[in-house]
């Protein structure tokens, strides 16, 4: 390969460990989805999930609205 030429991109949905403030990718793909909308989010435009729930958002709409589903723990 030269510098011209190019690795082909992953295509299809990729498998992310989500960690406090940084994510492994597990299985290589272009996108996740979000979990409330389903919204196809681009790796490169992740930028809301859920370590507790391993889970990707889209916006921060679909953060709130995940997190008022949530059952209200008791304490």
């Amino acid at each position: 390969m030269n510098r011209f030429e190019r690795f082909p991109e992953p295509q299809g949905e990729a498998e992310i460990r989500y960690l406090d403030g940084e994510f492994r990718i597990l299985r290589p793909g272009s996108f996740v989805r979000c979990a409330v909308t389903d919204q196809q989010i681009p790796l490169d435009e992740l930028r809301y999930w859920s370590v507790d729930l391993q889970e990707a958002y889209a916006d921060p709409q679909a953060v709130l609205k995940r997190t008022m589903e949530l059952p209200k723990s008791e304490g």
